[in-house]
């Protein structure tokens, strides 16, 4: 049984502005977004794969693109105050499917692609030692360092959509820059059987993606902001082990668009405020 919903006991009618508060909070100083198709990239697969599933392989096929994680890189720009150059490092998941021979099935085989990107945003300017509670205090460096979290420089916050694969091919050409080893984060590899080959092999695959990011710089800072209510929860956590199941399958809606899917004049009527059905 539900308990009673106690948002009654209070007034949320009223709009009106009661009190301004200090809360700590990011505040986005600079940010970006970008369109990006990345083209020809080389998939690196472990020895194991290379040899004995890609080589042989007579006909490819990419199933998806995954991001795994985009490591970043602050760096002050000098003679420009408050200005930081953000490097990023993309590791994607490829999911490839091989075909051995002409009436063969498919062999699933999982890849790695990497891209670099630089962006310079502003973060603004701050020389503030934190210390928090929370953090616990690790014991000093030998070269002098001290027991706090340094916030100098702003934290990049990269947002990045999984892309889209649009396109695939062989390359049998081994290029001048093929032999060289790329770095590969313990927590990436570690998710791969093997060690990867960097040499070029007798078949390469590259593929070319779209991605869509956006890139900001923060700050942690105290803010003033008005307050007009808690946030007070404004529905009942039905679903206890002696409510009635039909009774919950009731409060269900009927998924239409199931059986029904909609139309592309549907979809762009929604986004319109005076959309009528």
């Amino acid at each position: 049984m539900s308990y009673k919903n106690f948002t009654n006991q209070q007034d949320t009618t009223s709009d009106c502005f009661r009190e301004a508060v200090c809360i700590d909070a990011d505040r986005i100083y600079d940010s970006c977004s970008d369109k990006e198709c990345l083209e020809d990239l080389r998939v690196y697969f472990t020895e194991s794969d290379q040899t004995t599933i890609i080589d042989l392989a007579t006909n490819i096929k990419c199933k998806s693109a995954t991001v795994l994680h985009v490591f970043t890189d602050i760096e002050r720009i000098p003679f420009n105050n408050g200005f930081y150059s953000v490097d990023m490092t993309y590791y994607f998941l490829i999911t490839v499917c091989a075909y051995l021979g002409n009436c063969t099935s498919a062999t699933t085989v999982y890849g790695l692609a990497t891209f670099c990107k630089k962006v310079i945003l502003y973060g603004s300017e701050g020389r503030v030692k934190s210390f928090n509670s929370n953090i616990p205090c690790v014991a000093p460096e030998p070269s002098g360092g001290l027991c706090f979290e340094k916030i100098n420089t702003p934290n990049a916050n990269v947002q990045v959509v999984d892309p889209i694969v649009l396109s695939t091919c062989f390359r049998d050409q081994k290029c001048v820059c093929e032999d060289s080893i790329i770095c590969i984060p313990d927590c990436i590899s570690s998710q791969f059987e093997g060690d990867f080959q960097f040499t070029a092999g007798l078949k390469n695959i590259y593929v070319t993606l779209g991605i869509f990011t956006i890139v900001s710089l923060q700050r942690n800072v105290q803010m003033m902001i008005p307050v007009y209510d808690f946030c007070v929860p404004d529905k009942d956590c039905s679903g206890g082990c002696n409510d009635d199941p039909c009774e919950l399958f009731k409060k269900i809606k009927f998924p239409i668009d199931e059986f029904f899917p909609p139309k592309i004049e549907d979809e762009e009527c929604e986004k319109l405020p005076d959309c009528q059905g």
